[in-house]
């Protein structure tokens, strides 16, 4: 089962008040009916691919509304072979229209519902809740790329939703997609709070649990990575100074350098392979006299100088 399927199998079974299921039943048909014009009159046809999200409908519509409804599935016969199930309201559905704010009587068939659907907050929370049923989507947490989106049917419609989801300062985006404007979310947070906002709170735990996961594999991963860049570059600096020191043996110029000097040539040689840090150990057992990284460093660039002095000569 997709992320998608749990979240929308989650929701559709979600306690409802009587005002939140008329908003989210509002979202539901706007997005996923059309009218069939008959000599009856006005008729919906809703269609979705997901049996869960058609099951919500018949009953939200049932608990609401008396109406003549029947259900069918359709085979597909394309390559994914998804079924397509049918709800046929053969009532009129001019007063079901008007009891979801879709239908107006001096501007017929809005682009977005009334005012009155989505006044109260957890109505509007059920109105975003039926658009993610009727066509909303959300990448797995598992993916390397964190996406939840809403198709929707106009620019208006989009914008309506943007307004509902900026309520609850969750912040989205929008783009087009053949005929379809796309509300999407991008950031983990804003998913999260979207999955707040509609009640998927057992979708959410999985979402966050999946997201702590992967960010916690690539805070190791990016640790590791640290690490070894780290050594890499400890060993070249190693390699380097060992090439300025062999540089004043070569040129006879070990036994002019000064004693704190020498004992720092010595060390190198002898552990070629240490980092600074062991290096300023291995210095105070020898000595007995304690040196920084920073004293340790100095006195090794004035190695690597008195090396490149010879070196240009």
């Amino acid at each position: 089962m997709s992320f998608t399927s749990e979240i929308k199998g989650e929701i559709s079974y979600n306690e409802l008040k009587p005002c939140c299921q008329i908003a989210e039943l509002s979202a539901l048909i706007q997005l996923a009916a059309s009218l069939v014009i008959s000599s009856g009159g006005l008729h919906l046809s809703i269609k979705c691919e997901n049996p869960t999200t058609a099951k919500r409908i018949m009953s939200l519509l049932k608990d609401n509304f008396k109406l003549d409804m029947e259900l069918s599935k359709i085979k597909k016969t394309n390559l994914k072979k998804n079924n397509i199930y049918v709800i046929n309201i053969m009532s009129d559905a001019k007063p079901l229209l008007k009891d979801l704010g879709l239908l107006s009587a001096s501007k017929g068939l809005l682009d977005y519902p009334m005012a009155f659907i989505t006044t109260k907050d957890c109505c509007a929370r059920a109105y975003l809740a039926g658009a993610f049923l009727a066509y909303g989507s959300c990448n797995s947490p598992l993916k390397s790329n964190y996406h939840l989106e809403i198709s929707l049917n106009s620019d208006e419609h989009a914008n309506h939703v943007l307004k509902l989801l900026t309520r609850f300062n969750i912040d989205a985006k929008t783009t087009k997609r053949r005929n379809k404007t796309v509300v999407y979310l991008k950031k983990a947070d804003a998913i999260s709070d979207f999955l707040r906002c509609i009640g998927a709170h057992e979708s959410l735990m999985n979402f966050e649990n999946a997201r702590i996961s992967r960010d916690f594999k690539n805070s190791l991963t990016r640790l590791d990575n640290c690490e070894i860049a780290n050594e890499v570059k400890s060993i070249k600096a190693a390699k380097d100074q060992i090439a300025n020191m062999e540089t004043i043996f070569k040129n006879g110029r070990y036994e002019a350098l000064p004693p704190k000097l020498k004992t720092v040539v010595d060390l190198r040689m002898k552990y070629q392979e240490a980092s600074l840090l062991e290096l300023c150990e291995a210095y105070y057992n020898i000595t007995g006299e304690k040196i920084s990284k920073s004293g340790l460093k100095h006195r090794l660039n004035k190695i690597a100088s008195i090396a490149g002095e010879l070196g240009n000569e």
